[in-house]
């Protein structure tokens, strides 16, 4: 193996960088979506609009992750991710100044709405280039089983994430700023993150430039790779059924505690750190510890998701709502590292960049429409949602087990290769 496909140990200092960075994004970006419905209502922009604000960002967010990654294939993963934080910063400040002008009768509901719009769209046009880099950054310096684990490490700080961010947001809602409040505390938090990944991550720009060398799946090429599209496939549609779920969940606690929406804050907070956490065992415990392959992930992560669907639909009350949320939740936390996974052990090293960047436009990608048309069937038939993408992980679980490109063959082959 030469000295440019030979990948490098993965310090841990260099981790906690990158952990720190997606639990922050994670922390906002969630905490954004907890307080979102209430402010909606508070503001007096309806539900449909609220689910399509993060339309724009995250059709912007699928648009731009494959030219990020091409690019940082060529320039090296620091500076993306630095670029990423920076809209992330760039984006919480100006959402928290448009809701705090629509909370305080400066600017007309409309007016606060297409605001909105706009500014969190540069989230979806920078905030991208530090996903796909920073998963490449660790799979060029990690091989087989321990890239799975680092895989979802990284997606373990995603699910942290999750549980801080509704967690904390309601104790963020300050005098004055109100509702926006949250917004300009986690703008703060990415400060402090920018500041720690500027310091304490190794810069890679000559490995990058190295690899560019070799050659790069880069851009939009990586779909063409018989390998890697199932698991891109089974990635796209099983995002969309979790941001379905994880968008129209607000609404539905809303309603079915029968609050004020600015009372039933706490409870939405509730609902989403049961599911957060049911995923960051997920991924802790039976990835992280327990070491299970990419197609065993997404079998049971499969089943899972589908059988938490069909719980929310039948099971009445508020704690059945917060137990099959958790239920799915711990589905999609096997799901999510087991196609991220497998996509990435099937391509060589020159390819990660590619594969990172297709895995973050399937991210961006899943919230460009499913939620608008989520809440949609949810103000038609609140069940309607949940049955629809619970038949959609339905079809994913089998073809999770009769797909001959998801057999798992190829991935567990590579993996024995790395550990000999």
């Amino acid at each position: 193996m030469n000295a440019v496909s030979a990948p490098r140990a993965l310090p841990g200092f260099a981790f906690a960088a990158l952990f720190a960075t997606t639990l922050a994004t994670g922390t906002g970006n969630m905490g954004l979506i907890s307080v979102m419905p209430a402010a909606g209502r508070v503001l007096g922009i309806s539900d449909y609009l609220i689910a399509s604000i993060f339309s724009l960002s995250a059709l912007m967010w699928a648009i731009t992750s494959p030219l990020w990654a091409a690019r940082s294939d060529r320039k090296g993963r620091k500076q993306h991710i630095l670029i990423g934080v920076g809209g992330f910063i760039v984006s919480m400040l100006g959402c928290g100044a448009v809701v705090l002008a629509g909370l305080q009768g400066l600017t007309a509901a409309f007016a606060t709405f297409v605001g909105f719009l706009l500014v969190r769209s540069t989230y979806g046009m920078f905030g991208s280039a530090s996903a796909a880099a920073a998963q490449a950054y660790v799979a060029e310096r990690t091989e087989g089983q321990q890239r799975v684990r680092a895989i979802a490490g990284l997606g373990g700080a995603l699910s942290l994430g999750t549980i801080l961010g509704p967690a904390v947001a309601p104790f963020l809602i300050l005098p004055y700023l109100g509702l926006s409040g949250p917004m300009f505390v986690f703008a703060l938090a990415g400060v402090a993150i920018f500041i720690a990944v500027a310091i304490g991550l190794p810069s890679d720009r000559s490995r990058g430039e190295a690899v560019a060398t070799v050659g790069s799946s880069g851009g939009w090429a990586i779909w063409s790779n018989r390998a890697v599209r199932p698991y891109l496939i089974y990635g796209l549609a099983m995002s969309c059924a979790q941001a379905g779920n994880t968008y129209t969940l607000g609404f539905l606690v809303i309603d079915r505690m029968g609050l004020p929406p600015a009372e039933a804050q706490s409870a939405i907070g509730i609902v989403m750190v049961a599911g957060a956490v049911a995923g960051l065992i997920a991924q802790w415990g039976l990835v992280g510890l327990c070491g299970m392959m990419p197609r065993a992930l997404l079998l049971w992560g499969s089943l899972l998701a589908f059988l938490g669907n069909v719980l929310i639909i039948v099971l009445p009350g508020f704690t059945m709502l917060a137990g099959s949320f958790a239920l799915l939740s711990f589905g999609y936390g096997l799901a999510r590292p087991g196609y991220t996974a497998g996509a990435s052990l099937a391509v060589g090293e020159s390819g990660q960049g590619g594969v990172a960047g297709a895995v973050s436009a399937i991210a961006g990608a899943s919230i460009v429409a499913v939620p608008t048309l989520a809440v949609g069937l949810y103000e038609w038939q609140p069940a309607l949602p949940f049955l629809a993408f619970g038949a959609v992980m339905c079809g994913l679980l089998a073809m999770s087990a009769f797909h001959p490109g998801l057999s798992g063959k190829r991935t567990e082959a590579a993996i024995v290769s790395c550990e000999r």
